[in-house]
């Protein structure tokens, strides 16, 4: 399972619709709307 990076809910990687590729990672999504926030500004999210 992963970790949705702004909400912090678990999302089973096999069956996430949404995803998002960033420096060679794959980070899961449980809503659009986090998705979007993801990619607008990863690295509020990721804490570089």
């Amino acid at each position: 399972m992963a970790i949705d990076p702004i909400c912090k809910m678990t999302v089973d990687e096999k069956t996430a619709k949404l995803k998002s590729d960033y420096k060679g990672k794959t980070y899961y999504f449980c809503a659009p709307g986090c998705k979007k926030a993801f990619e607008d500004n990863p690295e509020k999210y990721l804490g570089s």
